[in-house]
């Protein structure tokens, strides 16, 4: 009895989490332009996303939402990398400090991080716009980035760096040569996390992006809802978004799962 029930609370669960996301799906095969309105199977949403038919405040949302995330996603990345190793090498009780200071981004809510820079740019009149929303991500999207990278320099061979230097390697070098090679699938794990969290921030980008019309697709939905409904083109965007996360995710786990498979192969 006890089995049964907890599969029934984890397939209501599921429902409940993926329903939304398929009707979008199922709905974005279709020209009607209010969701439920089931019109007769059709493309055109999509080819009007692909072929510029969109209004171009929504397209320039699209191109803004990508071109942060990217830029966030490669930055936060690096300085990221850079803080695990350096926390890594930290004594105990240090490293123990860091861990917790770098714990607090993450715990804390986007609302507070929001109004915090708001209030940071605001104090030292930093004009806000797209500048201040790139900061912002990259801000809020490294700790992930090291939390990330973190288990992966667990795992690795503290004698290789040594043996490095020993035979002739510079510092940079050996950082290059062994430590990246050593920790890059937490790299890439930490940038993909770091480029999903940008695209799919509200909060701290409703109060960094300032007045000068700056939209993202989160702004640019949220506006778009207020006005009493949503851009039927949105639909198509979400399904292809999710697809594209859910693809990532797979070669993700596939990368994780071979990784460890060689890894225990070789001990």
């Amino acid at each position: 009895m006890k089995k049964l029930l907890a599969q029934t609370y984890i397939w209501i669960l599921l429902v409940l989490l993926y329903a939304p996301i398929v009707i979008i799906a199922v709905f974005s095969f279709t020209e009607a332009k209010v969701l439920g309105n089931w019109t007769g199977f059709s493309t055109k949403l999509y080819s009007s996303l692909f072929s510029g038919g969109v209004n171009g405040s929504l397209l320039r949302a699209i191109e803004n939402t990508l071109s942060i995330g990217i830029i966030a996603a490669v930055c936060s990345t690096i300085l990221g990398t850079i803080a695990a190793i350096g926390i890594f090498n930290l004594t105990s009780r240090k490293k123990h400090i860091m861990y917790f200071l770098n714990d607090i981004p993450m715990l804390n809510p986007d609302i507070i991080t929001g109004i915090s820079l708001f209030i940071l740019f605001v104090t030292f009149s930093v004009t806000q716009g797209y500048i201040t929303v790139v900061i912002a991500h990259i801000t809020f999207c490294t700790p992930y980035v090291v939390l990330s990278v973190m288990p992966r320099l667990k795992q690795m061979n503290p004698n290789t760096y040594e043996a490095a230097l020993d035979l002739g390697a510079t510092p940079f070098q050996a950082l290059w040569k062994v430590i990246i090679p050593e920790i890059r699938p937490g790299m890439v794990s930490g940038m993909l996390l770091a480029f999903t969290l940008s695209i799919d921030d509200f909060a701290v980008t409703l109060f960094t992006k300032g007045n000068q019309g700056l939209e993202t697709l989160s702004t640019y939905i949220y506006a778009d809802a207020r006005k009493g409904g949503l851009t039927p083109e949105l639909r198509p965007l979400s399904t292809i978004i999710f697809v594209t996360v859910l693809l990532l995710l797979i070669i993700i786990n596939l990368r994780s799962t071979k990784t460890q498979g060689q890894g225990s192969k070789k001990h």
